[in-house]
């Protein structure tokens, strides 16, 4: 079952580093729109937390 999990969140983070690298990809060199850079920045984040959920994971994993 934890396995799985693992395999899923490491999944979802690698679409979220997709998703971000396209959106990197896409800022105008002037001009950046605020919207733009909320999204990155929520981007950032939510790899951020799957990160540590699945550090939480692979840790509980190793206890066990």
């Amino acid at each position: 079952m934890i396995l799985g999990k693992e395999e899923d969140l490491e999944k979802e983070i690698n679409e979220l580093e997709a998703r971000l690298k396209d959106r990197e990809a896409s800022i105008p060199a002037h001009s950046v729109r605020p919207q733009q850079m909320l999204l990155i920045e929520e981007l950032e984040i939510a790899i951020e937390e799957k990160n540590k959920e699945l550090e939480k994971l692979r840790k509980k994993k190793q206890r066990s």
